[in-house]
């Protein structure tokens, strides 16, 4: 069984694996009017963060669904790039039918199951994610698979980028593990108050991967808060000392939404909030991967400091026996 800490301290070999089987799908962004990347949960995080660190890099769109259904302008100058771990997550199995239907260009990351037959009897191109994970443990596959094919769509070869990332990542496990220890102990008197993760837009994604981890993996209630959009509504409800961990992530990219940082960050201690700043000094992909991994640490430690079940998730599995026991009704009943 690959455990959390196993899969963490082992990080580095998701990319050995990516760069093992990955190939140029030779499709390029002059033959297309637009990307769109579907995927859920741990399957999906991934698809968000490559959307956000081509958002100034490229000129065509690129949208991402967390749902059944494409956006109505899929066509066949739609690429389509599906990740579906299992291979059989309901909601990917339905952007794949859609994606075909519309004759859109579709590629495939998956494990195997059903849309792995699909691919491969339809002749779409298949990216292999290795098994015997849990679909949250790969981020390190997805993600690097993302960038790669994204990067040579758009001729942005991030090749040799995230090679010196991945050998970066070896070099300083034992500080982010550290950082990760530090960043739960500012948090462990109060751990299972509710946790607010406040983001600029280049952190937000990675934010949102925190609270997906610390939901999962710790059982935790975790939101995500967009600065400066936030700034516009929720603060009015910062007016007291509130029942939250607050964990400030942001990059140093814009100076005004750095300063509505430092304003939070003393108005919420002010009224003697826990509140943890995060500045990361540069938007890079090596700051991504490394936030992520610290970040990562952070919910397996929360874990197993709070006797959680790393690696079951109950609630989700509840929800899909009785997915599928309505679907059997209905079946009954037509």
């Amino acid at each position: 069984m690959i455990t959390h800490e196993s899969s963490l301290k082992e990080f580095h070999t998701q990319i050995d694996h990516v760069f093992d089987h990955y190939s140029d799908h030779g499709l390029r962004s002059d033959q297309f009017s637009n990307v769109i990347m579907g995927g859920l949960g741990g399957s999906g995080i991934g698809a968000l963060i490559v959307k956000n660190w081509f958002f100034d890099k490229v000129n065509k769109p690129i949208e991402v669904v967390n749902d059944y259904h494409l956006p109505a302008y899929a066509n066949e100058q739609s690429f389509v790039i599906l990740n579906s771990y299992s291979g059989n997550t309901e909601e990917t199995l339905s952007l794949y039918a859609e994606a075909k239907e519309k004759g859109c260009k579709v590629v495939v990351l998956t494990s195997g199951g059903k849309v792995q037959e699909l691919a491969d009897a339809d002749g779409f191109k298949v990216y292999n994610l290795k098994t015997g994970f849990q679909p949250r443990q790969t981020i390190g596959m997805g993600l690097s698979y993302l960038l790669l094919i994204v990067g040579d769509f758009f001729g942005i070869s991030l090749h040799d980028e995230i090679k010196k990332i991945r050998q970066s990542l070896i070099d300083n496990q034992e500080d982010q593990m550290r950082s990760a220890e530090r960043i739960y102990s500012f948090f462990a008197s109060n751990v299972k108050q509710k946790f607010v993760i406040l983001a600029d837009r280049e952190m937000g994604p990675i934010a949102v991967r925190f609270a997906q981890q610390m939901n999962e993996n710790a059982k935790l209630e975790a939101f995500v808060n967009m600065v400066p959009e936030s700034n516009h509504n929720v603060l009015e409800s910062y007016t007291d000392r509130l029942p939250t961990n607050f964990l400030l992530l942001f990059t140093e990219q814009n100076v005004r939404v750095g300063s509505r940082f430092d304003f939070l960050s003393g108005h919420l201690e002010m009224d003697n909030n826990r509140v943890l700043p995060l500045a990361i000094a540069e938007y890079n992909l090596y700051t991504v991967y490394d936030a992520i991994y610290r970040l990562d640490w952070v919910s397996v430690i929360a874990a197993n400091e709070l006797d959680a079940d790393l690696m079951n998730v109950p609630m989700i599995s509840q929800l899909k026996d009785y997915l599928t026991q309505v679907e059997e009704i209905i079946e009954e009943e037509e």
